[in-house]
């Protein structure tokens, strides 16, 4: 026995293979180098499971799986959306497939190694040794991000970055994503700046286009992307960028063909599909809604990789199509998703929109409205976001479209409208929840038209050297819509006339108090990774007018 390191015998691994016999050997090399404890999996759901449950220090895994619509690199694409990678994991891929444009995609996807069979025994050792001794170089880092200590963590990957430290590049390139995460996007595109000088490589590309996004700069962002795609057209995350950017441009359908490549890429990325299955739920065709939000049910229903959201853009098609057999089964999963989360108000009101579709569907009205009621009276609450609003509307949408009429709906609207519409995104996307509803789709439009109109008002007030009239203004409106525009024009506008305002620390308290409880942009399927895993899209957040 030749020892990896000197902790390798503390190490648990995970072999991922269909093929019994180069499962084996992969197990056996892993325990002639001193792996102290390996799990052998064939099966790529039965690996998703056990990726989920445990963590692993070293994962080796098959990129074909025969007959299964998954690859090894949909599995790791699925677990790395979701954040359940470790980073102090050490992936390794190991394909027959030598194709550079699907070893170029394996690597964007964060792997330590892509190993192309056949491969000799040392040449997968002298990888395994080389991503393990990154990560110990990377261990301060790693251990900062574990305890969720995400600036401390960004500024020592700048630190070793700056000085060429060990694992410098590793380094930086978790430290551009840290930076994007913690809001700083300037400083995650001149890392990612720094890195792509240093070598072409496509991830930094694809960095900077996410920064420039984050700063603003869409256009920008753009033509960063479609240079990008014009030299590497199979690279998939790129294309979920391009979405989410071509949706901040009021280009939806090109958004969803953008979407619709990227699960082309990787048709088995249960993620993929279900933001696939969102947008072409709003803006796209029914039945490949239902096409792509099903086959994400199939693949990934039970994981913590599938975005339950999901499930209730499947319920309300299935009510389209009059389908109780379909609801029946997603109000059960539903259901059984939220007995191990009974304290979750998500899947609490993800449960009360399945159940209502399904007592419609059921004839029992008085039941749809009660529970409907209950969801409106919830408007106002802190954690009711986004997401929230838009299956409430589709929801009612769905209901007056069935003849079932509810008292004072207009008022209840004007007050989720007022609320959510905090952009032209997020406006269309509630516009197109109301199925066409002329009267629910001006209610949304006039409010969005008011807060436009508070806003500007406010900035002729700064514009003219008032600016603490501006904040006061933005701050009433604001305490009575809690809309995130007003709130975050208030926070920009005293950030950028502190010192011209005699009360601003007052004033900056009163804002910022409002802002750590109502500040909602997206629902919770991410377009990207860049920011919060559980948010729909930042192209629905305000931008700063004054």
């Amino acid at each position: 026995m030749r020892l990896l390191d000197a902790d390798i015998q503390r190490a648990s691994a995970l072999v991922v293979d269909p093929n019994p016999t180069s499962r084996s050997i992969l197990a056996a090399m892993l325990r002639d180098c001193g792996v102290g404890n390996i799990t052998q999996t064939s099966k790529v759901p039965d690996a998703r499971r056990l990726l989920e449950a445990k963590r692993f220090d070293i994962v080796l895994c098959e990129y074909h799986f025969e007959g299964d619509p998954m690859t090894g690199q949909d599995l790791m694409a699925d677990l790395r959306l979701a954040q359940l990678l470790p980073l102090s994991t050490v992936v390794v891929m190991i394909s027959g497939e030598s194709v550079y444009g699907k070893v170029a995609e394996a690597a964007e996807a964060a792997l330590d190694a892509y190993i192309i069979k056949p491969h000799t025994e040392q040449a997968l050792l002298d990888r395994l040794v080389q991503a393990r001794q990154r990560k110990r170089a990377l261990k301060e880092i790693i251990d900062k991000v574990e305890q969720n200590k995400l600036i401390e963590a960004a500024e020592l990957c700048q630190v070793r970055f700056d000085t060429r430290g060990a694992a410098w590049l590793q380094a930086a390139r978790i430290g551009a994503e840290l930076w994007l995460k913690v809001g700083k996007p300037h400083a995650s595109q001149a890392m990612f700046e720094a890195i792509l000088r240093s070598g072409a490589l496509p991830w930094a590309r694809l960095g900077i286009a996410r920064s420039q996004y984050e700063a603003g700069a869409v256009l920008q962002s753009r033509r960063t992307l479609e240079s990008l795609l014009g030299e590497q057209p199979g690279y998939a995350d790129a294309y979920d960028v391009m979405g989410r950017v071509l949706l901040d441009q009021n280009e939806p359908e090109q958004a969803v063909d953008s979407l619709r490549r990227a699960c082309t890429i990787t048709p088995g990325c249960v993620a993929r599909l279900v933001k696939f299955g969102l947008l072409a739920f709003y803006y796209g065709e029914p039945s490949e809604a239902a096409d792509a939000l099903q086959r994400a049910a199939r693949l990934g229903l039970n994981s913590r990789t599938y975005d339950l959201q999901g499930l209730v853009l499947l319920a309300a098609l299935q009510f389209d199509r009059s389908d109780t057999r379909g609801l029946t089964h997603s109000l059960e999963s539903m259901s059984k998703a939220r007995e191990q989360q009974r304290q979750s108000a998500r899947l609490r009101r993800f449960e009360t929109v399945i159940s209502v579709f399904k007592a419609q569907v059921e004839r029992r009205v008085p039941d749809a409205v009660l529970q409907t009621r209950a969801m409106l009276n919830e408007l106002q609450e802190p954690d009711f976001e986004f997401e929230a609003a838009c299956n409430l509307v589709m929801m009612i949408a769905r209901m007056y479209r069935s003849e079932v009429r509810l008292d004072d709906v207009d008022h209840f609207l004007s007050i989720l409208a007022r609320r959510f519409a905090v952009s032209h995104t997020t406006t269309e996307l509630l516009v197109r929840a109301t199925l066409g509803q002329s009267m629910f789709e001006q209610i949304v439009r006039n409010e969005y038209a008011r807060i436009c109109t508070q806003a500007e008002e406010a900035v002729s007030h700064t514009v003219s050297g008032q600016p603490r009239e501006a904040v006061l203004e933005l701050l009433a409106a604001a305490e009575q819509s809690l809309n995130a525009k007003l709130i975050d024009l208030a926070l920009h506008t005293l950030d950028r006339h502190n010192k011209s305002i005699k009360d601003a620390l007052a004033l900056q308290q009163r804002a910022r108090a409002l802002h750590e409880r109502y500040r909602s942009y997206g629902t919770q399927v991410h377009l990207t990774k860049s920011d919060d895993p559980r948010t729909l899209t930042a192209a629905a957040k305000p931008t700063p007018q004054a």
